[in-house]
Protein backbone atom coordinates (compact mmCIF):
# COMPACT_ATOMS: atom_id res chain seq x y z
CA UNK A 1 0.00 0.00 0.00
CA UNK A 2 2.69 2.44 0.65
CA UNK A 3 4.40 1.66 -2.41
CA UNK A 4 1.71 2.02 -4.21
CA UNK A 5 0.43 5.55 -2.34
CA UNK A 6 4.17 6.88 -3.77
CA UNK A 7 3.49 6.05 -7.22
CA UNK A 8 0.36 7.61 -6.98
CA UNK A 9 2.28 10.54 -5.86
CA UNK A 10 4.72 10.54 -8.64
CA UNK A 11 1.54 10.07 -11.38
CA UNK A 12 -0.02 13.76 -9.72
CA UNK A 13 3.08 15.46 -10.03
CA UNK A 14 3.95 17.52 -13.09
CA UNK A 15 7.25 15.91 -14.54
CA UNK A 16 9.52 18.54 -14.73
CA UNK A 17 11.16 19.15 -18.53
CA UNK A 18 14.15 21.57 -17.93
CA UNK A 19 17.79 20.85 -19.02
CA UNK A 20 19.27 23.81 -16.13
CA UNK A 21 17.50 21.96 -13.61
CA UNK A 22 20.25 18.49 -13.23
CA UNK A 23 18.63 16.06 -11.38
CA UNK A 24 21.79 13.66 -12.19
CA UNK A 25 25.37 13.99 -12.40
CA UNK A 26 25.14 13.63 -16.43
CA UNK A 27 22.91 16.34 -16.83
CA UNK A 28 25.43 18.06 -14.03
CA UNK A 29 27.79 18.01 -16.07
CA UNK A 30 25.97 19.21 -19.31
CA UNK A 31 24.40 22.22 -17.56
CA UNK A 32 28.01 23.35 -16.07
CA UNK A 33 29.09 23.34 -19.67
CA UNK A 34 25.70 25.32 -21.23
CA UNK A 35 26.93 28.20 -19.02
CA UNK A 36 30.19 28.34 -19.25
CA UNK A 37 29.22 28.60 -23.02
CA UNK A 38 26.80 31.18 -22.28
CA UNK A 39 29.43 33.58 -20.44
CA UNK A 40 32.12 33.59 -22.83
CA UNK A 41 29.48 33.62 -26.22
CA UNK A 42 27.75 36.31 -23.64
CA UNK A 43 31.13 38.49 -23.18
CA UNK A 44 31.97 37.99 -26.76
CA UNK A 45 28.99 39.06 -27.73
CA UNK A 46 29.09 42.28 -25.42
CA UNK A 47 32.40 43.18 -26.58
CA UNK A 48 31.90 43.34 -30.21
CA UNK A 49 28.35 45.73 -29.22
CA UNK A 50 30.75 47.68 -27.01
CA UNK A 51 33.02 47.86 -30.64
CA UNK A 52 30.52 49.24 -32.65
CA UNK A 53 29.19 51.54 -30.21
CA UNK A 54 32.97 53.26 -29.70
CA UNK A 55 33.13 53.46 -33.47
CA UNK A 56 29.76 55.09 -33.85
CA UNK A 57 30.47 57.63 -31.40
CA UNK A 58 33.72 58.48 -32.65
CA UNK A 59 33.09 58.98 -35.94
CA UNK A 60 34.07 62.29 -37.98
CA UNK A 61 30.26 64.30 -38.13
CA UNK A 62 31.71 65.68 -41.65
CA UNK A 63 32.85 62.94 -44.52
CA UNK A 64 35.76 64.50 -46.49
CA UNK A 65 35.15 64.65 -50.47
CA UNK A 66 38.23 62.73 -51.20
CA UNK A 67 38.68 59.06 -49.25
CA UNK A 68 41.53 59.03 -47.41
CA UNK A 69 44.23 56.78 -48.38
CA UNK A 70 47.10 57.62 -46.63
CA UNK A 71 47.03 54.28 -44.49
CA UNK A 72 48.28 52.36 -47.47
CA UNK A 73 51.72 54.21 -47.36
CA UNK A 74 51.79 54.74 -44.16
CA UNK A 75 51.05 51.57 -41.38
CA UNK A 76 48.24 52.22 -38.42
CA UNK A 77 49.80 50.90 -35.68
CA UNK A 78 47.04 51.06 -33.34
CA UNK A 79 44.20 49.70 -35.08
CA UNK A 80 46.93 46.21 -36.35
CA UNK A 81 47.38 45.40 -32.62
CA UNK A 82 43.79 45.90 -31.88
CA UNK A 83 43.07 43.54 -34.97
CA UNK A 84 45.90 41.12 -33.27
CA UNK A 85 44.95 41.19 -29.69
CA UNK A 86 41.23 40.20 -30.79
CA UNK A 87 42.40 37.35 -32.83
CA UNK A 88 44.35 36.18 -30.11
CA UNK A 89 41.33 36.33 -27.70
CA UNK A 90 39.23 34.83 -29.81
CA UNK A 91 41.11 31.62 -30.60
CA UNK A 92 41.98 31.53 -26.64
CA UNK A 93 38.40 31.49 -26.39
CA UNK A 94 37.78 28.78 -28.92
CA UNK A 95 40.59 26.64 -27.46
CA UNK A 96 39.07 26.88 -24.34
CA UNK A 97 35.51 26.09 -25.35
CA UNK A 98 36.56 22.68 -27.14
CA UNK A 99 38.90 22.02 -24.03
CA UNK A 100 35.49 22.47 -22.06
CA UNK A 101 33.42 20.52 -24.51
CA UNK A 102 36.00 17.52 -24.38
CA UNK A 103 36.35 17.56 -20.85
CA UNK A 104 32.62 17.16 -20.35
CA UNK A 105 32.33 14.30 -22.69
CA UNK A 106 35.07 12.29 -21.18
CA UNK A 107 33.33 12.94 -17.40
CA UNK A 108 29.83 11.91 -19.59
CA UNK A 109 31.68 8.85 -20.43
CA UNK A 110 32.89 7.87 -17.06
CA UNK A 111 29.96 7.24 -15.34
CA UNK A 112 30.48 4.18 -12.71
CA UNK A 113 27.96 1.34 -14.03
CA UNK A 114 28.84 -1.34 -11.31
CA UNK A 115 25.51 -2.70 -10.54
CA UNK A 116 23.61 -1.08 -13.31
CA UNK A 117 19.80 -1.49 -14.25
CA UNK A 118 19.42 -2.52 -18.20
CA UNK A 119 16.46 -1.48 -19.88
CA UNK A 120 15.95 -1.87 -23.66
CA UNK A 121 14.22 1.14 -24.95
CA UNK A 122 12.68 1.22 -28.89
CA UNK A 123 11.20 3.96 -30.70
CA UNK A 124 8.44 3.14 -32.51
CA UNK A 125 5.62 6.08 -34.11
CA UNK A 126 4.86 7.27 -32.08
CA UNK A 127 5.70 5.55 -28.71
CA UNK A 128 8.48 3.91 -26.61
CA UNK A 129 8.69 0.31 -25.88
CA UNK A 130 10.45 -0.45 -22.58
CA UNK A 131 12.17 -3.92 -21.68
CA UNK A 132 13.25 -4.46 -18.49
CA UNK A 133 15.72 -6.95 -18.66
CA UNK A 134 15.95 -10.02 -15.71
CA UNK A 135 18.03 -9.20 -12.72
CA UNK A 136 19.03 -11.66 -9.60
CA UNK A 137 17.01 -14.22 -10.13
CA UNK A 138 13.66 -12.41 -11.15
CA UNK A 139 12.20 -12.31 -14.66
CA UNK A 140 12.35 -9.37 -17.21
CA UNK A 141 9.45 -7.43 -17.82
CA UNK A 142 7.92 -4.81 -20.63
CA UNK A 143 6.14 -1.28 -20.29
CA UNK A 144 5.61 1.44 -22.53
CA UNK A 145 6.11 5.10 -22.30
CA UNK A 146 6.62 5.25 -18.53
CA UNK A 147 9.90 3.84 -17.08
CA UNK A 148 10.85 4.14 -13.12
CA UNK A 149 14.35 4.15 -11.91
CA UNK A 150 16.14 3.44 -8.64
CA UNK A 151 17.73 6.96 -7.33
CA UNK A 152 21.43 6.72 -7.08
CA UNK A 153 21.17 3.60 -9.18
CA UNK A 154 23.61 3.62 -12.75
CA UNK A 155 21.08 3.30 -15.28
CA UNK A 156 22.19 1.59 -19.12
CA UNK A 157 19.19 1.72 -21.52
CA UNK A 158 20.29 0.27 -24.94
CA UNK A 159 18.34 2.22 -27.53
CA UNK A 160 16.96 0.76 -31.10
CA UNK A 161 14.41 2.27 -33.71
CA UNK A 162 11.60 0.02 -34.43
CA UNK A 163 10.95 2.20 -38.19
CA UNK A 164 12.79 5.59 -38.39
CA UNK A 165 15.57 7.90 -36.70
CA UNK A 166 14.24 8.66 -33.38
CA UNK A 167 15.75 10.47 -30.64
CA UNK A 168 15.64 9.54 -26.67
CA UNK A 169 16.01 13.20 -24.33
CA UNK A 170 15.14 13.64 -20.59
CA UNK A 171 17.05 16.68 -20.52
CA UNK A 172 16.97 16.63 -16.49
CA UNK A 173 18.92 13.50 -16.87
CA UNK A 174 21.13 13.55 -19.74
CA UNK A 175 21.45 15.06 -23.14
CA UNK A 176 19.84 13.44 -26.66
CA UNK A 177 20.59 10.36 -27.99
CA UNK A 178 19.31 9.55 -31.20
CA UNK A 179 18.10 5.81 -32.02
CA UNK A 180 18.99 4.40 -35.75
CA UNK A 181 17.21 1.33 -37.89
CA UNK A 182 19.45 -1.22 -37.66
CA UNK A 183 22.33 0.12 -35.55
CA UNK A 184 22.64 0.02 -32.13
CA UNK A 185 23.08 2.23 -29.34
CA UNK A 186 23.50 2.96 -25.38
CA UNK A 187 23.11 5.90 -23.06
CA UNK A 188 23.68 5.82 -19.38
CA UNK A 189 22.60 8.11 -16.61
CA UNK A 190 22.41 7.99 -13.23
CA UNK A 191 19.03 10.37 -11.06
CA UNK A 192 20.37 11.32 -7.98
CA UNK A 193 17.09 13.57 -7.11
CA UNK A 194 13.58 11.67 -6.75
CA UNK A 195 10.67 12.89 -9.17
CA UNK A 196 9.21 12.89 -12.33
CA UNK A 197 11.34 13.65 -15.45
CA UNK A 198 9.31 14.33 -19.14
CA UNK A 199 11.33 12.99 -22.15
CA UNK A 200 10.64 13.73 -25.55
CA UNK A 201 12.00 12.22 -28.74
CA UNK A 202 13.98 15.30 -30.17
CA UNK A 203 14.22 13.78 -33.90
CA UNK A 204 11.42 14.55 -36.40
CA UNK A 205 10.08 11.18 -37.13
CA UNK A 206 6.33 11.92 -38.98
CA UNK A 207 2.66 13.52 -38.22
CA UNK A 208 2.91 12.85 -34.60
CA UNK A 209 6.14 13.32 -33.15
CA UNK A 210 5.26 16.16 -30.86
CA UNK A 211 2.98 13.85 -29.14
CA UNK A 212 5.93 11.15 -28.61
CA UNK A 213 6.85 12.04 -24.72
CA UNK A 214 8.26 9.66 -22.00
CA UNK A 215 8.01 10.20 -18.39
CA UNK A 216 10.99 8.44 -16.61
CA UNK A 217 9.80 8.36 -12.46
CA UNK A 218 13.11 8.15 -10.03
CA UNK A 219 11.85 6.20 -6.87
CA UNK A 220 13.86 5.68 -3.45
CA UNK A 221 15.39 1.99 -3.94
CA UNK A 222 12.84 0.23 -1.92
CA UNK A 223 10.04 1.82 -4.03
CA UNK A 224 11.15 0.90 -7.25
CA UNK A 225 12.07 -2.30 -5.94
CA UNK A 226 7.95 -2.78 -4.57
CA UNK A 227 7.20 -0.96 -8.39
CA UNK A 228 9.32 -3.70 -10.10
CA UNK A 229 8.16 -6.56 -8.14
CA UNK A 230 4.31 -5.21 -9.03
CA UNK A 231 5.23 -5.02 -12.94
CA UNK A 232 6.70 -8.51 -12.85
CA UNK A 233 3.25 -9.88 -11.50
CA UNK A 234 0.76 -11.42 -14.61
CA UNK A 235 -2.42 -9.20 -14.77
CA UNK A 236 -5.17 -9.54 -11.89
CA UNK A 237 -8.68 -11.71 -12.63
CA UNK A 238 -11.52 -9.87 -13.47
CA UNK A 239 -13.27 -9.24 -10.19
CA UNK A 240 -16.78 -8.54 -12.02
CA UNK A 241 -18.62 -9.86 -14.24
CA UNK A 242 -18.51 -6.89 -16.69
CA UNK A 243 -14.95 -6.69 -16.59
CA UNK A 244 -14.85 -10.49 -17.24
CA UNK A 245 -17.11 -9.76 -20.28
CA UNK A 246 -14.42 -7.24 -20.90
CA UNK A 247 -11.36 -9.66 -21.34
CA UNK A 248 -13.11 -12.12 -23.58
CA UNK A 249 -13.83 -9.27 -25.76
CA UNK A 250 -10.45 -8.77 -25.77
CA UNK A 251 -9.35 -11.65 -26.49
CA UNK A 252 -11.61 -12.51 -29.02
CA UNK A 253 -10.96 -9.47 -30.73
CA UNK A 254 -7.82 -7.72 -33.43
CA UNK A 255 -6.52 -6.19 -29.74
CA UNK A 256 -5.37 -9.28 -28.45
CA UNK A 257 -2.84 -9.93 -31.95
CA UNK A 258 -1.51 -6.36 -31.46
CA UNK A 259 -1.29 -5.75 -27.19
CA UNK A 260 -0.02 -8.75 -24.36
CA UNK A 261 -1.68 -8.30 -21.30
CA UNK A 262 0.24 -11.03 -19.51
CA UNK A 263 -1.72 -14.04 -17.81
CA UNK A 264 -3.85 -14.35 -20.73
CA UNK A 265 -4.06 -15.34 -24.30
CA UNK A 266 -3.52 -11.81 -25.40
CA UNK A 267 0.19 -11.88 -26.78
CA UNK A 268 0.76 -9.45 -29.46
CA UNK A 269 3.87 -7.92 -29.92
CA UNK A 270 2.86 -4.75 -32.64
CA UNK A 271 1.58 -2.35 -29.90
CA UNK A 272 2.35 -1.93 -26.08
CA UNK A 273 2.37 -3.82 -22.97
CA UNK A 274 -0.66 -3.45 -21.25
CA UNK A 275 -0.49 -5.91 -18.14
CA UNK A 276 -0.57 -3.01 -15.79
CA UNK A 277 -1.75 0.00 -17.88
CA UNK A 278 -3.63 1.61 -14.81
CA UNK A 279 0.46 2.12 -13.46
CA UNK A 280 0.53 4.82 -16.08
CA UNK A 281 -0.51 8.19 -15.83
CA UNK A 282 -0.58 9.05 -19.19
CA UNK A 283 -2.39 7.31 -22.51
CA UNK A 284 -0.46 8.03 -25.98
CA UNK A 285 2.64 8.62 -25.40
CA UNK A 286 1.78 11.19 -22.76
CA UNK A 287 -1.09 12.45 -25.23
CA UNK A 288 -3.95 12.07 -22.77
CA UNK A 289 -4.18 11.44 -19.24
CA UNK A 290 -5.14 8.36 -18.30
CA UNK A 291 -8.59 8.04 -16.94
CA UNK A 292 -11.55 5.60 -17.80
CA UNK A 293 -13.12 8.59 -20.00
CA UNK A 294 -10.43 8.93 -22.29
CA UNK A 295 -9.48 5.47 -22.54
CA UNK A 296 -13.13 4.64 -24.14
CA UNK A 297 -12.25 7.68 -26.49
CA UNK A 298 -8.93 6.54 -27.15
CA UNK A 299 -10.35 3.28 -27.89
CA UNK A 300 -13.32 4.36 -29.97
CA UNK A 301 -11.15 6.97 -31.74
CA UNK A 302 -7.71 7.03 -31.00
CA UNK A 303 -7.04 9.47 -34.86
CA UNK A 304 -9.00 12.05 -32.55
CA UNK A 305 -6.62 12.38 -30.46
CA UNK A 306 -3.43 11.46 -32.54
CA UNK A 307 -4.07 11.70 -36.03
CA UNK A 308 -2.19 9.00 -38.12
CA UNK A 309 -1.34 6.53 -34.73
CA UNK A 310 -1.56 2.94 -36.03
CA UNK A 311 -4.01 1.80 -33.96
CA UNK A 312 -7.55 1.68 -35.64
CA UNK A 313 -10.89 3.16 -34.73
CA UNK A 314 -13.03 0.56 -33.01
CA UNK A 315 -16.57 -0.24 -34.34
CA UNK A 316 -17.76 -2.18 -31.00
CA UNK A 317 -21.14 -1.08 -29.74
CA UNK A 318 -20.84 1.48 -26.96
CA UNK A 319 -21.99 -1.31 -24.13
CA UNK A 320 -18.82 -3.66 -25.58
CA UNK A 321 -16.56 -0.22 -25.59
CA UNK A 322 -17.96 -0.08 -21.92
CA UNK A 323 -16.87 -3.65 -20.84
CA UNK A 324 -13.78 -3.16 -21.90
CA UNK A 325 -12.62 0.01 -20.31
CA UNK A 326 -14.13 -2.00 -16.78
CA UNK A 327 -11.73 -4.78 -17.40
CA UNK A 328 -8.60 -2.65 -18.29
CA UNK A 329 -9.43 -0.34 -15.42
CA UNK A 330 -8.40 -3.18 -13.39
CA UNK A 331 -5.09 -3.39 -15.25
CA UNK A 332 -3.04 -2.26 -12.26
Amino acid sequence: MFAAGWITVLAQATPQHDALAPAGVQAAHIARLWHFTLIVTGAVFAAVLLAVLVGLARRRADTPAAPDLSANTRPERGPRRAVIAATTVSVVLLVGLTVADALTDRALSKLPAAHALHIQVTGWQWWWQANYAPEDGAPGFAVANELHVPVGRPVIVSLAAGDVIHSFWVPNLHGKKDLLPGIGSTIEFRADRPGAYRGQCAEFCGTEHALMAMTVMADPPERYAAWAAAQRLPAAPPDNALAARGRALFEASSCANCHTVRGTHALGMLAPDLTHLMSRRTLAAGALENNPANLAAWIRNPQAAKPGATMPASALPAPDIQALVAWLTTLK
